[in-house]
C-alpha cells in the first residue's frame, strides 16, 4: 500500500483539452494554455500570437496606389509651376534692381529648387523602411528570445517587428512608420523620414522666399489704387470701419483688373506660397515635436491609447540622434533637469 501511495505522488495522469492547445507561429512549438487565450506569448521565442484576427480584403489597394500617384503628379506639376512661373514673373524685376541682385536671386532659386525637388524625390520614391528578415517557424532554427514581442502580419505573411506597422495603402510593413503621406505617395518611415523632414524645411524656406519676392515685385507693377469716396465717409464706429473696408476692397479689385498676365501670376504665387507656408510650417513643427519626444505619429497615438506606460526622456539629443549626429555632440548640449516623460517607442 505504501508503494502504491508513493507511485501516485510521483506520476500524475490527466487529459489535455485540444481547445487549450495551440501552435506558436514563431518557433512551431505546441503550447498548452491554461484557458482559452485570444492573445498569448510564447515562452521560448517570445512571439505574440493573436487568435482573433479579422483580416480585411485589400481589393482597393490598386485604387489607393492610383490616388497616391495622382497626388504625386499634381504636386510635381505644382512645384514645377512655382519654379518656372516664379522665374519668369520676376526676371525683369530682379535685374532692374541691380545686376548683383539678379545673380543672387538666380543662385538662391537654383539652390532652393534643387534641394526641394531632390528631397521630395527621395521621400516619394525611396523605400520607407523594410523590417529585418528573420528565420521563423521551426524550433531548431529559432533560438530563445529571437522573436521577442514579434507579431505575425497576416497581410505580408511574415513576422512583424514591434517597431513595424503594416500600411494598407502601400501593402507592406514599414519599419518605424510615422504616417502614410498621400502627397508623396509613400509612407514616412525609418529609411526616408530624414528626407521628408529635409523636404519640409526646404519647402518652407522656398515658400517664404517666393512670397517675399513676389510681393516685392508685385508692389512695383501694381496699378495706382484710386479711391472714390474714402475721404468723404461719414459716421463712426463699426459702420464707418465696414464702409472704409468695402471702399478699399473695391479700389483694389478695380486696380487688379488692370494687371498684366505677369502681375496675375505674381498675385497667385503670393497667395499660394503663403497658404503652403502656413500648412507646411504646422506639419514641420508637429514632426519636430514628435522627434524631440523620441516618438513617431503612430507611437504617439499608441501611447495615448495605452495611457503612456513606457517612460522615455525628452531632449535635444533625440533630434541630434535623428539626424545622425555623433554621440560626442550630446555632451555639449545643455542637460534638461526635467523629470522623465512618458513615451512609447
Amino acid at each position: 500500500m505504501a508503494e502504491s501511495a508513493e507511485s501516485s505522488k510521483d506520476y500524475f495522469v490527466t487529459t489535455v483539452n485540444e481547445d487549450h492547445a495551440t501552435i506558436c507561429w514563431g518557433c512551431g512549438l505546441r503550447l498548452l494554455l491554461p484557458t482559452h487565450a485570444p492573445v498569448f506569448k510564447c515562452g521560448w521565442c517570445g512571439a505574440i500570437t493573436s487568435q482573433n484576427v479579422n483580416k480585411t480584403e485589400t481589393k482597393c489597394l490598386w485604387g489607393r496606389r492610383l490616388q497616391d500617384r495622382c497626388f504625386v503628379t499634381i504636386l510635381s506639376v505644382f512645384m514645377l509651376f512655382l519654379i518656372c512661373g516664379g522665374v519668369w514673373a520676376v526676371h525683369w524685376f530682379v535685374f532692374s534692381v541691380s545686376y548683383t541682385f539678379g545673380i543672387f536671386h538666380y543662385i538662391l532659386t537654383a539652390i532652393l529648387a534643387a534641394t526641394t525637388v531632390s528631397t521630395f524625390s527621395l521621400s516619394a520614391f525611396r523605400c520607407a523602411g523594410t523590417p529585418p528578415t528573420l528565420l521563423w517557424g521551426s524550433y531548431p532554427v529559432v533560438g530563445k528570445g529571437d522573436l521577442e514581442n514579434y507579431t505575425f502580419c497576416h497581410y505580408c505573411v511574415k513576422p512583424k517587428s514591434p517597431r513595424a506597422h503594416h500600411c494598407r495603402s502601400c501593402g507592406t510593413c514599414v519599419l518605424d512608420m510615422d504616417h502614410h503621406c498621400p502627397f508623396i505617395g509613400n509612407c514616412v518611415g525609418a529609411a526616408n523620414h530624414r528626407h521628408f523632414i529635409a523636404f519640409l524645411f526646404s519647402a518652407v524656406f522656398s515658400t517664404i522666399y517666393i512670397s517675399f519676392i513676389s510681393a516685392y515685385a508685385g508692389l512695383h507693377i501694381w496699378p495706382p489704387v484710386k479711391y472714390r469716396s474714402l475721404g468723404h465717409l461719414n459716421g463712426s464706429g463699426r459702420d464707418l470701419a465696414i464702409r472704409a473696408f468695402k471702399e478699399v476692397m473695391l479700389a483694389l479689385v478695380s486696380s487688379a483688373v488692370q494687371l498684366s498676365a505677369r502681375g496675375l501670376i505674381l498675385v497667385y504665387l503670393f497667395v499660394s506660397s503663403v497658404s503652403l507656408q502656413i500648412g507646411l510650417s504646422v506639419l514641420l513643427w508637429q514632426q519636430l515635436c514628435y522627434i524631440y519626444e523620441g516618438k513617431t505619429y503612430l507611437s504617439h497615438l499608441s501611447s495615448q491609447g495605452s495611457g503612456g506606460d513606457h517612460i522615455e526622456e525628452k531632449g535635444c539629443q533625440n533630434i541630434f540622434r535623428f539626424f545622425g549626429c555623433p554621440y560626442s555632440i550630446f555632451r555639449y548640449l545643455p542637460t534638461l533637469r526635467n523629470s522623465p516623460k512618458r513615451h512609447t517607442k
